[in-house]
């Protein structure tokens, strides 16, 4: 496929969920650089775009060849299967966090990628905010003393009838923790390791329910994460880091930023906007972006850790 510099680029949609209507559409209609000509969902469709049952009918439909792009909202279980099939079709990719349900598919992707020349996106949203970007710029050379992390919410609230969140693939607990980790490893320079971890696992699910995750920054710092997808009521979506020059929070899932608690002025946000944007750019200049670090500190918390038993759950 010869592809023309900053021309518009026609994207095929899949997975039409909630995460894909509350924010992949909208960003893609408020971007002119998009044009969106397609999606594939067994369950979903949009008015008046044209709908296919899955990737490869989409692709091999008429006027499948004239896609420039996919974007995966898949759950991350079939998304590795996707991509690839996308990547060898000479569609560049764009894919929903997390990338896929291990590292070894991510680099497999990687390469696939590299070898096709086609751009690869790896996207966490959660990045994606000014506060991020003010807090990772406040941190930057400073000493990390110890970090909190309190991601805390209701699944039936924010992901109501997703079984798959807690089957095999489905990440449970650590589907929304890994934005926290995102963020962790955008606004921190130096290492983390993961050291150790409790996950409570639902008798009748597989994927953990709750988590309390602990880690070492840079060999010294402690880092302590209380994970939850069974808390009722307003969530906590915070990371308190305490340094040699004071206390920086950043709360609201990254939206709010603060030091030594007094609240800290930013740009406004538009995080998928964002995203959208650079996937356009990364197009032009035949790049990729695939960041790994926020899976493996899942990965090691699912290898370190200690299992115990929680009531059934159903939705």
């Amino acid at each position: 496929m010869v592809w023309m510099h900053k021309s518009l680029i026609r994207l095929g949609l899949v997975g039409v969920g909630k995460i894909a209507q509350d924010q992949h559409i909208p960003a893609i209609r408020g971007n002119p650089r998009f044009e969106l000509v397609a999606t594939a969902s067994p369950h979903g469709s949009i008015e008046g775009i044209p709908a296919h049952a899955d990737l490869a009918a989409m692709l091999a439909a008429p006027g499948g060849d004239a896609i420039d792009a996919v974007c995966l909202c898949t759950p991350p279980g079939v998304r590795a299967g996707l991509a690839r099939m996308a990547i060898a079709a000479g569609r560049h990719v764009m894919l929903e966090k997390p990338p896929a349900a291990s590292l070894s598919q991510v680099e497999a992707l990687s390469r696939a990628a590299r070898t096709a020349q086609i751009s690869l996106m790896a996207t966490w949203h959660s990045r994606e905010t000014a506060a991020a970007d003010a807090a990772r710029a406040w941190l930057t050379g400073r000493q990390i003393a110890a970090v909190r992390i309190v991601w805390r919410e209701d699944i039936r609230q924010w992901h109501p009838g997703q079984d798959w969140l807690l089957a095999a693939g489905g990440f449970g607990v650590f589907d929304p923790a890994i934005n926290a980790f995102s963020l962790l490893t955008h606004i921190l320079d130096g290492t983390l390791e993961v050291v150790a971890a409790d996950l409570a696992v639902p008798a009748n699910r597989v994927a953990p329910m709750e988590a309390k995750v602990t880690m070492l920054h840079d060999g010294q710092a402690p880092v302590t994460c209380d994970l939850s997808i069974a808390h009722p009521g307003t969530p906590q979506w915070d990371i308190t880091i305490d340094t040699d020059a004071g206390t920086l929070r950043l709360s609201e899932g990254g939206h709010r930023l603060s030091i030594d608690d007094q609240p800290q002025t930013t740009d406004a946000d538009g995080e998928y906007a964002r995203l959208y944007a650079r996937f356009a750019a990364m197009i032009d200049g035949g790049a990729s972006e695939v960041d790994h670090r926020p899976l493996m500190l899942v990965a090691d918390a699912m290898m370190v850790g200690h299992t115990r038993a929680l009531p059934p759950f159903e939705f």
